[in-house]
This record gives C-alpha cells, structure tokens and sequence, in this order.
C-alpha cells in the first residue's frame, strides 16, 4: 500500500499554534480563538524574547527540527522581526513540514 503526504493544513497549525502561544503567555494571554493570522508577536501579543524562546522549545517538541524557529527569525532583518505575524510564523511551519522542502 502506498502512503500518501498531505500538507499541514494552515488552520490546524493555526489552532495548535494559537494554543502553544496562550500556554507561553499565562494569565495574560488571549483566548486561543481570539489569536489571529495577523497578530504581532510584538505589538499585539506583546511576547518577550524570553516568550519567543520557550515558543521555539513548543514549536520543536510538536513538530520536529525542521520547523527551527530561533533558524527562522535568524533569517530575517530587524524590521521584519518587528513585524511578525502569527500568519508568518503558521506559513513557515507549512512550508516547513511540506514533504522535501525541509524549510
């Protein structure tokens, strides 16, 4: 029997990230429904860099190496860093886990 790969579909990491992000930020976390694609890790989660790292550490327990998010924001400029979105970061994890792109 062959054995297929689908995609990670965008809305199931969406929840599953949603809810890593609520676990990091405690009593002070929205509603895992509330977190949208375009939420800033920034302006409108407000996460500290120490929030980002334990993220990183939830990101690589539920989806393995290739999903190396300290890699990722060290592939992007100061601004862009600034700017992240939850939608960024849910994109990345696709193309991250999509069967030969390793990232």
């Amino acid at each position: 029997m062959k054995t297929t790969t689908v995609a990670p579909d965008e809305s199931r990491v969406l929840r599953e990230i949603a809810e890593m992000i609520t676990a990091v930020l405690g009593d002070y976390a929205p509603d895992a429904a509330d977190i949208g694609m375009d939420a800033r890790f920034g302006d409108d989660l407000e996460m500290e860099s120490i929030d980002l790292v334990t993220l990183a550490g939830l990101l690589a327990e539920r989806y393995g190496p290739d999903a190396n998010f300290a890699a990722y924001l060290a592939s992007l400029e100061l601004d862009e860093i600034i700017a992240l979105t939850v939608g960024d970061l849910v994109a990345y994890v696709c193309r991250a886990l999509r069967p030969g792109t390793g990232g």
